[in-house]
């Protein structure tokens, strides 16, 4: 028996007569770069161009994409400009047209007309200062009803943040090939960062390769040797089997590195805490593949009977030798 030879002719995708099994929507005629296409965050790296900008994103999907810092910032930046712009309203007006008012320097104005527009605004109304005439009393109420809409879509927002499922899954930093029964296979594992339940969760393994012989990318359904898991407490190793099945069979660690490749993964599972399904994006590029190693074990019992599981030790690995595959015809 021989070995299987792996020069560029032999590893081709056309050679191998294995047909592309799907299209992930990113197309094969983009040129050829080490920019992965599916960032780790799971957004798509792609910018939208020759429209106008606010065609992007609507705002209830900024302020739901918004982190919690920054959301609260934006609330309370839109907040003082409305009770700013009404102030100076109240002040263009007159504050003689508010009851109570008895403040002569501008500074004064300012503060009682800002502070009795967040008042109305709120709808609290504290009853020091009132507005009387037509002018000012149609600008309080106009005031009003803007603070009912303002107060009741931040408030819907708000509910929206809290009751929408967040996931925090960690993904090994490496996606590795390792020593698997007689052979070798494509491995990364990942866990729960969250102490919510995950059950059913699925995950989905591509992979984006660029064929050498005719340029073109061609896109890959990776058969996993478990993609479905019932409950997810612990850490999951995500298995590819290289057989002969595997677009992969026959690469060597410098037949990775001369090649342009991506690992797109989908991961998919029911959230029990929140009633929802949630669904997660994650990307390897080749130059994230280590070949020859395998993860290292990191469970442990402890002295109460729970298994503790280190997920700062998510990443390491150990460096093994691999088994060269055989060709098929020795």
């Amino acid at each position: 028996m021989s070995e299987m030879p792996t020069t560029d002719s032999t590893l081709s995708l056309k050679s191998s007569n294995k047909s592309p099994a799907l299209d992930l929507g990113f197309g094969t005629k983009l040129e050829p770069n080490n920019v992965r296409l599916l960032n780790t965050d799971g957004t798509f790296n792609v910018e939208r161009k020759g429209i106008p900008s606010h065609w992007g994103m609507n705002g209830y999907q900024l302020m739901q994409a918004l982190s919690w810092p920054k959301f609260t910032v934006v609330v309370l930046i839109g907040y003082f400009i409305v009770n700013l712009l009404f102030s100076g309203l109240y002040i263009l007006v007159g504050t003689e047209h508010l009851v109570g008012h008895g403040g002569m320097s501008i500074t004064d104005k300012f503060w009682d007309t800002f502070f009795f527009s967040a008042q109305t605004l709120t709808t609290v109304g504290y009853g020091r200062l009132a507005p009387v005439g037509i002018l000012t009393s149609l600008i309080a109420a106009i005031e009003s009803l803007l603070g009912l809409m303002f107060f009741a879509i931040a408030t819907g927002i708000l509910y929206a943040r809290f009751a929408r499922a967040k996931e925090r899954l960690l993904f090994s930093k490496n996606i590795l090939v390792s020593p698997y029964q007689d052979g070798a296979g494509l491995m990364f594992r990942l866990a729960n960062a969250r102490k919510n339940q995950l059950i059913e969760s699925e995950i989905q393994l591509s992979l984006s390769m660029r064929d050498p012989e005719t340029g073109k990318t061609q896109f890959f359904d990776l058969q996993l040797e478990r993609k479905m898991i019932h409950f997810f407490p612990l850490s999951w190793t995500i298995v590819h089997p290289i057989d002969s099945k595997s677009p992969l069979y026959g690469f060597t660690a410098d037949d990775f590195k001369k090649r342009n490749g991506e690992f797109f993964i989908q991961f998919k599972a029911f959230d029990d805490t929140f009633a929802q399904t949630i669904y997660l994006r994650y990307s390897y590029q080749f130059e994230e593949l280590i070949y020859g190693a395998k993860f290292a074990f990191i469970f442990s019992r402890q002295e109460n009977g729970k298994t503790a599981i280190e997920l700062n030790r998510l990443d390491e690995y150990d460096l093994v030798s691999i088994p060269q595959p055989i060709s098929k015809t020795a």
